[in-house]
């Protein structure tokens, strides 16, 4: 029997999970959506036990058709930097997941950034310090559950990201794959392992945390995942834009990839894990090296058309159509919820809604709810050395309007893949490479032949008066949040 590869990707809104042959075509897909909760202001959770039953469900929907004997391996993806808290003897959660958008640890970052150890977290781990990353997360869950931290020392508690909870659910090992750990702010990208001193700024034991692998493991096998045979090996694990980057081929020098999402990555390889200016540094991914990456993290893309769908009483695909055949005219939408991240990492900015008279209607709205993304990712773009080529993926990108706002925005070539399951291929791929059934070569080819490109199409003076409009936008968004008051320029720079 040919061998297939069964790839499972963790995402914010769903599971997902792909079968692929052993030519890389994919076979059956399945998935399983997820809740999100907000009990709080700026508080994000979702129900950890029900994240693992939708990898359960997922799974057994994918294989139900296919003789689960021909599965050589599975591959993982995950969203990266949200936190489960469980009890190492059960292996049960005793808290909701906090995800990656919650922003508790706004306080404490305050609190540490006063002290000026903010600049040495940078130098370490290449992350701004900031509540989207694990580290205040697991603090504030520890203050809650363990505040002496006398479980957590002794590993009677365990923290991880979502790829540590589902391994350890999946095949009892306690491992978390390296680009996960890297952010977290608790890896320091010289070393590729825990940093004791940043462990003890953030006041998680190391002991709470599993060791640090590469991204082809080892990871252990599987046991109770059905209808997979037990002892099934866990081949590659992989953050989710990491591996959305890696079914792109992204190895290559000056190809940029661009995840329209709930949230949007966008991500290039790094020669070194040296800082960058205004964009996070971290590892893709890690085989018999670390392979670094410049990343910056856009917190609201596609969640911000699915607040407006739930504000209007609508679908987003509906909203998407709306702004299809419409101009935001003056309408600017910027969706600072819970601050704004790269380039300006501005944890205080407030959503600002612009422009707008007794004419706007819904269809402008959207649209500028639509072109909020493009514009974020353009102040990135903007920020990155050596561009040559922009590939796209992540729900979003099947907009033919935003790809093309956003090569006119940008003013440069938006490549957009033809497959929308990047996540779950790119784990796969490395998975398959590790058991012969493909090359890179094949990959590239591959990757290169599923694009569809959406050149730009504005004049300088448009383009120039447009984005202008959205940082005079952008600007009041920082200033109505900042305890400083207004300032005296409409855009206040990067953080």
């Amino acid at each position: 029997m040919k061998p297939h590869v069964l790839a499972i990707d963790q995402g914010t809104s769903s599971t997902k999970a792909l079968l692929l042959d052993a030519a890389g075509d994919v076979v059956s897909r399945a998935d399983a959506p997820l809740r999100q909760f907000h009990p709080g202001p700026g508080l994000v959770e979702q129900d950890a036990l029900a994240l693992l039953d939708s990898v359960r469900t997922a799974v057994a929907d994918c294989m139900k058709d296919t003789d689960p004997r021909t599965v050589a391996g599975v591959a993982l993806s995950t969203q990266r930097e949200s936190v489960v808290l469980w009890d190492e003897v059960t292996g049960r959660p005793v808290a909701p997941l906090v995800s990656w958008q919650d922003q508790r640890g706004t306080e404490r970052a305050a609190r540490i950034t006063g002290t000026g150890a903010d600049r040495e977290i940078r130098r370490r781990t290449g992350l701004p310090l900031d509540p989207m990353f694990s580290a205040l997360k697991m603090a504030a869950l520890l203050d809650r559950h363990d505040p002496s931290r006398t479980r957590g020392r002794v590993g009677a508690l365990r923290l991880g990201t979502v790829d540590a909870y589902l391994l350890r659910a999946l095949t009892g090992e306690q491992v978390t794959e390296a680009g996960n750990a890297s952010r977290t702010q608790l890896l320091a990208l010289a070393t590729g392992d825990w940093d004791d001193e940043l462990l003890d700024l953030f006041d998680v034991p190391r002991a709470a945390l599993g060791r640090v692998v590469p991204s082809t493991g080892p990871f252990g096998t599987l046991k109770g995942l059905e209808p997979l045979v037990d002892g099934t090996p866990v081949l590659a694990v992989m953050g989710d834009s990491h591996a959305a980057l890696f079914a792109h081929a992204g190895w290559r020098p000056g190809t940029v990839k661009v995840t329209y999402g709930t949230g949007s990555s966008v991500m290039t390889v790094a020669d070194t894990p040296e800082p960058a200016e205004h964009v996070c540094s971290t590892i893709a991914w890690s085989t018999d090296r670390p392979v670094y990456a410049h990343e910056a993290n856009i917190r609201s893309a596609g969640r911000t058309l699915t607040w407006l769908a739930e504000l209007l009483g609508a679908e987003p695909e509906e909203l998407i159509g709306l702004a299809a055949g419409t101009d935001a005219g003056d309408v600017t939408l910027v969706p600072a919820f819970g601050g704004i991240g790269a380039p300006w990492w501005d944890a205080r900015a407030v959503p600002v809604l612009a422009g707008f008279t007794l004419g706007s209607g819904r269809a402008q709205l959207a649209r500028a709810a639509l072109e909020s993304v493009a514009f974020q990712v353009g102040d990135v773009l903007a920020a990155l050395p050596g561009l040559r080529q922009v590939v796209a993926d992540g729900g979003l990108s099947r907009s033919d309007t935003l790809m093309q706002f956003q090569a006119d925005v940008s003013d440069v070539c938006v490549a957009r893949t033809r497959h929308h399951e990047l996540s779950a291929a790119g784990a796969a791929h490395l998975a398959g490479l590790g058991l012969g059934l493909w090359t890179a070569d094949e990959l590239e080819e591959r990757a290169d032949s599923d694009l569809q490109a959406f050149t730009p199409g504005w004049d300088d003076a448009r383009r120039s008066s447009t984005v202008a409009r959205w940082h005079q936008r952008l600007g009041a968004a920082r200033d109505l949040g900042s305890p400083e008051g207004p300032s005296t320029s409409g855009d206040r720079g990067h953080a």
